[in-house]
């Protein structure tokens, strides 16, 4: 799966808008959206930006590995969306 696609599942997964994500993270607007819609791929920079942010810390080794831990506490947005509903 496209890293901007991943970006996007986390962000819907915490209900967030475009807009509250960037806030959030500290990532341009223009830039997320292009994330987003694959027409560029985030740098180390921006990856460390989300994965090191509280909330998102979660979907870390799923971001960069497309694995999961649950028990550690690395989960993926369908999982976190199937433990909040």
């Amino acid at each position: 799966m496209d890293i901007g696609v991943k970006i996007k599942k986390m962000r819907e997964a915490e209900a967030l808008s475009q807009f509250n994500f960037a806030v959030e993270t500290g990532i341009n607007m223009g830039t997320l959206r292009h994330y987003e819609s694959g027409r560029s791929t985030p740098g180390g920079k921006e990856l460390l930006k989300i994965t090191q942010h509280p909330q998102f810390q979660k979907y870390t080794l799923w971001l960069m590995t497309d694995q999961t831990a649950p028990e550690a506490g690395q989960v993926s947005p369908e999982i976190e969306q199937q433990r909040t509903a």
